[in-house]
């Protein structure tokens, strides 16, 4: 330590006062304060640097999402092969690793695959369920995603209950987001992950001109209180979240489709094209949602 303006000769080490390091004089503190604030002016100019960086890296993460198109001729083969993978996935991931976390996704599409997927032959009690995203109605509301893929498939196989996680959306969206975050966080990467395609490039509740998620330091489940379609109060997986999976398969079907696909093929920054697992994305549509699409 120094001494002390008052010193006289107090010791430092064996040193005295008149021996040790001069005090600086005036002029000297101004330069040194001056070099300080420099510095930490410099540390913050670093820091913005390495946020921005973060940020173009994540956007261009996002740019750089590895897409494999499959066109089938009807709504029927697309439901009929998206089935079929499900049920390979499961039994992979059940061989390799004794348990399949699949994440669901909403949508009349998806609803259609899952009812066919009741006769599958699966080891269910290896399955655990989690939801890519939910509405705020109360629990057993027909209009609640969890209500739905249960009516249509999960009453009906022998997954056990506590391995169905369904999103606690009836608390409103902030408290069901932190809640949910939690429960997918005990999770490391999913084995698959489900998700439709809204015709303005929506997934999940992930809406065209909002927040996808997909920053470092983003939560596992978002709180949405503004969606355009109704209910505006939702909980969805980020983006990040959604891309942590060992394979991703996109279901879209109809030419309501059709424009949302040939946005995503031009590069358009839809949501769908934020989710970016290592493995890249499969895309499974019919003849009517792929358009012009089916012509390259």
């Amino acid at each position: 330590m120094r001494p002390s303006a008052c010193s006289t000769a107090m010791t430092t080490s064996g040193v005295t006062s008149s021996e040790a390091e001069p005090i600086l004089a005036p002029a000297q503190r101004r330069e040194e304060n001056r070099g300080y604030e420099t510095g930490k002016i410099a540390a913050r100019l670093r820091v913005v640097r390495v946020s921005v960086l973060r940020k173009l890296i994540n956007t261009v993460a996002g740019m750089m999402q590895a897409v494999r198109w499959h066109i089938y001729p009807s709504a029927e083969a697309l439901f009929a092969r998206a089935a079929q993978a499900i049920v390979r996935i499961a039994a992979e991931a059940i061989a390799s690793r004794g348990a399949f976390n699949v994440v669901l996704a909403g949508g009349e599409t998806p609803l259609a695959v899952y009812e066919r997927l009741r006769a599958a032959e699966t080891d269910w009690s290896a399955w655990h369920v989690y939801f890519g995203d939910e509405r705020c109605l109360p629990p057993g509301d027909p209009d609640r995603n969890s209500t739905r893929v249960a009516r249509v498939w999960l009453d009906h196989v022998c997954v056990p209950a506590p391995q169905i996680h369904a999103i606690p959306a009836e608390r409103g969206p902030g408290p069901a987001a932190a809640a949910y975050a939690q429960t997918v966080g005990l999770v490391g990467d999913f084995d698959l992950v489900l998700l439709g395609l809204g015709e303005d490039g929506h997934t999940a509740s992930l809406f065209p001109g909002r927040e996808p998620g997909d920053g470092e330091e983003v939560q596992d489940a978002l709180a949405v209180a503004d969606a355009p379609k109704p209910p505006p109060a939702r909980v969805s997986l980020s983006a990040r979240r959604l891309s942590r999976t060992r394979q991703a398969l996109f279901l879209a079907r109809g030419q309501g489709k059709r424009a949302a696909v040939a946005a995503w093929r031009r590069g358009d920054d839809i949501p769908a094209r934020r989710i970016t697992p290592a493995a890249g994305v499969d895309v499974l549509l019919d003849t009517d949602a792929a358009g012009w699409v089916v012509q390259l």
